[in-house]
């Protein structure tokens, strides 16, 4: 039951009136506490504390995305400027402290599966930690994170401050271009150092991104929102890569959104196929085959949209152990691609090898680890040095297969290849695959390879107390 709203008056305090005027144009605009929570990526917990006089917000940017998202035109902007940040209890926006007694082991079970979420003002980043012999990601305390040696995991967790229009007037010759450029760049550097470097540059770029487009009319305004779709797109890609689920699926709902206002059915399309692989991947694969079918009704006939989406489908039916469609829906795909019409930025990557390689992650999900094996040995082999977060995938994924089979070194030997990877880049993709490999090797843990395998694995994740 939901914590009853305090009764505050205006005239009492700068945080109470900051309190008052968020919860009026809340209400006005028609939004729920959660459901503001949920637009703004801010916790329920914190949204509650500031509307009712408990605490200011600590950061500006948390400020001015309520600001915009309720219509404020800077209202709130210039009320919790006002607040008293000395000495007084309510107005100081310091981190709260967590008790000494309180265990990670707590903390991070109270809050597993809610990646993203925060209940107070203390600076979270989802990682990896070992809890009852699983791997798991969660929020946990950044001084955690930094206290425990593994120093990059943290990265994620520096603010991506929510650009203003007046943040953003450099004259540029051509935003659209330059923006384009930057998550060019963005995309080469993910797989070369892993999202959790990249991501809050990302969002500071869509930030600025978003704030040049509603400052822009006509045909540019246009271009600067399918941008920022593909932003969105790519965002929600890299925060499923550090294992935060949440705001994964926070960004694509906005990009699909998106993609509906500008109109563009091929970038509709791509997002209903990245909704189906994150539904597949998060445990969902009814959901993935049935995002997978709406990808596939709206992608051209002929494109290579249509190809990806029927390769969501075919991925779909083997999680959910239908081997025959899987495998059918794997010859129709080979079959489309060789009839398919150049797209453009759409599927340039999609070759028959690509095919391949996504049939070995089905056969792996329908225990033919054999098959599975020699086609992930394949495409390590021909995979080029710069993809180096993929390479990390693929090894691990490998080595499962290889486990599979009952090749314990030679799973043991490629699994420690993968975590060297994972520590470089923090790739969730990686690790996820690495925890059930550590699970398959369980029965051997006492083997030659098995014991180095299991150590380095471990040195990478987070042990609560």
């Amino acid at each position: 039951m939901g914590q009853k709203p305090n009764v505050l008056t205006p005239e009492a305090s700068p945080l109470d009136r900051f309190g008052y005027t968020v919860r009026e144009l809340r209400e006005r605009s028609g939004h729920t506490l959660r459901s503001l929570s949920e637009a703004a990526f801010i916790s329920y917990s914190k949204l509650w504390k500031w509307e009712n006089g408990k605490r200011a917000p600590k950061h500006r940017s948390e400020v001015q995305e309520l600001d915009r998202l309720l219509n404020g035109r800077g209202l709130l902007v210039e009320l919790w400027e006002r607040i008293d940040t000395g000495d007084s209890p309510q107005g100081h926006v310091s981190v709260s402290r967590l008790h000494v007694s309180e265990s990670l082991t707590d903390l991070v079970t109270a809050t597993s599966g809610q990646a993203g979420l925060n209940d107070d003002d203390t600076d979270t980043v989802v990682a990896p930690c070992r809890i009852h012999g699983r791997i798991l990601f969660v929020p946990v305390p950044r001084r955690v994170v930094l206290a425990s040696g593994l120093a990059g995991l943290a990265a994620t967790a520096l603010p991506a401050p929510t650009a203003t229009a007046e943040t953003v007037t450099a004259d540029m010759a051509s935003p659209v271009e330059h923006f384009a450029q930057l998550r060019r760049v963005m995309i080469q550097t993910d797989n070369l150092i892993g999202p959790r470097h990249v991501l809050p540059a990302l969002q500071q770029h869509l930030a600025r991104l978003a704030a040049r487009r509603r400052a822009s009319r006509g045909t540019d305004a246009a271009a600067l929102l399918a941008l920022e779709t593909r932003y969105e797109e790519l965002a929600g890609w890299l925060a499923q890569d550090i294992g935060d689920e949440r705001t994964a699926q926070g960004h694509t709902a906005k990009a699909l959104d998106a993609s509906h206002i500008t109109g563009d059915t091929d970038l509709t399309a791509y997002i209903l196929g990245r909704k189906a692989q994150l539904a597949g991947d998060t445990g969902h694969p009814a959901d993935a085959l049935g995002l997978a079918a709406a990808a596939r009704r709206t992608a051209r006939p002929g494109s290579r949209l249509e190809v990806i989406a029927v390769m969501h489908q075919a991925h779909a039916h083997a999680v959910l152990g239908d081997g025959t469609e899987a495998l059918n829906t794997y010859d129709t795909a080979l079959t489309l691609l060789g009839r398919a019409e150049s797209d453009g930025i759409w599927g340039s990557w999609l070759d028959e090898a690509y095919i391949s390689t996504a049939r070995a992650r089905s056969l792996a999900a329908l225990g033919e680890y054999g098959q599975a094996a020699a086609g992930f040995d394949t495409a390590i082999a021909a995979l080029p040095p710069t993809y180096r977060r993929d390479r990390g995938v693929y090894l691990a994924r490998a080595a499962r297969a290889h486990a599979g089979t009952g090749n314990i070194p030679l799973a043991a030997q490629i699994g420690l290849q993968a975590v060297g990877i994972a520590a470089e880049t923090g790739s969730a993709r990686i690790i996820g695959q690495l925890d059930r490999l550590d699970q398959a090797l369980a029965p051997a843990a006492r083997e030659d390879g098995v014991v180095e395998f299991r150590a380095a694995l471990d040195r990478i994740v987070l042990h609560p107390a």
